[in-house]
């Protein structure tokens, strides 16, 4: 019934969209998103419990994150569902589309867009070491990257940096460039000029990641690529016929942690309007 309403256009306006991560990464793609549709309700939901992601089996992770989606859906009634989360996405879509009665939109490494974007023909991969192991990674180069190199690279650290800049505090920086060396160290590393942020967190650190290829004296400048553009898009057509409410509301921050640990991260949730805090 809830899916009929939804193609028929006729979800509540106060229905949510539901965005979930492992922490606060997910807000790369939530803030184009936001930007698209800034008066749509939002439930963001952070599995801080769970984190992180790139270190558990296949297993577990659709496990978790299908069950907390389930609860979420729940509480929550969305009229559409963001797997805001690469690891997540590769791993649990199929079965999280197959649990709920909404459309659920993931967000997979955006190989086709960098494929596109390289002029010398070799492109890395930055993810979790989950997210790049996996087949599905592997289908999107072959069918979108023929012909040319992809070099992969687990930064999981990366995921801590990002969280410590949101919550006021400096990246580690060696964090950065051991990240960035572990593509472009790598046969035809040199030659590397566009580069896939294959984990929601990593957009968070453009700058940090720009300076770390700087300082490491590599030659060509690296085009930055990640599918929130795409996302946005992409969710704005599944909900063009829907109605929204004509005031902006308050935007509720969920955490599977400790609630007092997002006091760090209140300055700056709230420029994304997530003033409600509740944990589940």
């Amino acid at each position: 019934m809830q899916n009929d309403q939804y193609q028929r256009g006729m979800a509540d306006p106060k229905q949510p969209l539901l965005f979930f991560d492992t922490g606060v990464g997910g807000l790369s793609v939530f803030a184009k998103v936001r930007s698209t549709l800034p008066n749509a309700p939002i439930v963001y939901a952070a599995d801080y419990a769970g984190m992180p992601y790139g270190e558990k089996s296949e297993m577990e992770v659709a496990t978790r994150v299908c069950a907390l989606l389930g609860r979420l859906s729940e509480r929550f009634r969305p009229r559409l569902v963001v797997i805001a989360c690469n690891t997540a996405s590769v791993i649990a879509l199929s079965h999280v589309r197959a649990a709920l009665g909404v459309p659920v939109v993931g967000t997979v490494p955006a190989i086709k867009p960098a494929a596109l974007a390289t002029k010398s023909g070799v492109f890395g991969l930055l993810g979790t070491k989950a997210t790049i192991r996996q087949p599905y990674v592997d289908r999107l180069q072959a069918e979108h990257a023929i012909g040319m190199t992809m070099l992969r690279h687990a930064a999981p650290d990366l995921v801590y940096a990002a969280e410590a800049k949101l919550r006021g505090e400096t990246p580690d920086m060696q964090v950065c460039r051991d990240a960035v060396a572990g593509l472009i160290h790598q046969a035809d590393g040199q030659k590397l000029d566009a580069m896939v942020l294959g984990c929601t967190h990593f957009p968070l650190l453009v700058e940090e990641l720009t300076l770390a290829a700087k300082e490491l004296g590599h030659e060509r400048t690296i085009s930055f690529v990640d599918g929130s553009d795409g996302i946005a898009r992409r969710i704005k057509h599944l909900t063009e016929s829907h109605i929204w409410p004509e005031e902006v509301q308050p935007g509720t921050f969920i955490t599977t942690g400790n609630l007092d640990a997002i006091a760090p991260y209140a300055t700056h949730l709230s420029k994304f309007g997530l003033s409600n805090y509740q944990s589940l």
